[in-house]
């Protein structure tokens, strides 16, 4: 199957892809299949070396899928690497919608990938707290996770120490609500100029809320790369922020951070992009705040 199409991993299970729908029945891609495995393929390229250092460190790997919908990452991610390389970790969907989370399921049995996959009916705010889930996570993932539920799975990457974590930011209403709701405040500043008009209101916030969420990061001690997930195209929403911990200096991030809230008028959104403990950055060369 895999000589028929070359676009297929040779380690691909073919049975997934059809449970996926990617494959029709009888083993054919078509134009839109082939688009949604190139578009899955292009994200395990980024995630796949994540998971090699993880697994380096510890062979039980622990990764978290927020906002899982039907777990097509989670299938791809067990099928690719975890059966093979990391046969002791686990991968955690989570998903609101019972419905998707029973079908995961029965998909994982189905398959035999259930000694390794678990799927939890819990948002993924609940998901903080729940004694369902590992103390210790290492990597977290969120792709499309709708409004705040983004912001939800970075706190929990935080509370859980996440090694790594993978987000494709979604549509977040709050901070574009803030700056609507203070914009006859802020236009005493030119730079409110930016989010006057109600369209560069929605288009800056969403902006902003990224932006924000990447100082929050780096003010925890995470190194940023943020880039296009190329070839996302049924999605507007294509950004890729990929965090790893180093431990790096906070203090500048944390400082920006604030700075960025106070400047936009969003001082009532600290809880929401809270900083880091700045503590240990006090011998820090100044260089390197």
């Amino acid at each position: 199957m895999s000589a028929q199409h070359p676009e297929i991993r040779p380690e691909q299970s073919i049975e997934l892809l059809k449970q996926l729908h990617i494959l029709t029945r009888d083993g054919k891609l078509n134009q839109d299949s082939r688009r949604k495995l190139k578009q899955v393929y292009h994200l395990y390229q980024f995630i796949e070396p994540l998971l090699a250092e993880a697994l380096a460190a510890r062979p039980d790997i622990q990764l978290v899928d927020h906002g899982a919908g039907k777990s097509y990452l989670g299938f791809i991610l067990y099928d690719l690497f975890f059966k093979q390389h990391a046969p002791a970790g686990r991968i955690h969907g989570i998903e609101t919608r019972d419905e998707l989370v029973m079908s995961s399921r029965r998909l994982a049995d189905k398959l035999g990938f259930s000694g390794g996959m678990r799927f939890h009916n819990l948002s993924v705010a609940e998901s903080i707290g729940s004694d369902r889930l590992p103390g210790r996570i290492d990597v977290v993932t969120a792709l499309h996770a709708c409004n705040t539920a983004t912001d939800d799975a970075i706190r929990f990457a935080l509370e859980k120490q996440a090694r790594f974590i993978v987000l494709v930011p979604c549509c977040q209403a709050e901070v574009a609500a803030v700056l609507r709701k203070n914009k006859q405040q802020a236009l005493r500043n030119p730079l409110a100029e930016l989010w006057r008009h109600p369209i560069h209101t929605r288009e800056f916030g969403s902006h902003a809320t990224n932006v924000l969420r990447c100082l929050q990061l780096e003010s925890h001690g995470y190194q940023l790369s943020v880039t296009e997930l190329v070839g996302w195209e049924h999605s507007m929403k294509n950004e890729l922020i990929i965090a790893s911990y180093r431990d790096l200096p906070r203090r500048r991030a944390a400082e920006r951070l604030r700075t960025m809230l106070q400047t936009l008028g969003l001082e009532e959104l600290e809880g929401r992009f809270f900083a880091g403990d700045t503590a240990e950055d006090h011998d820090a060369p100044d260089g390197e705040r």
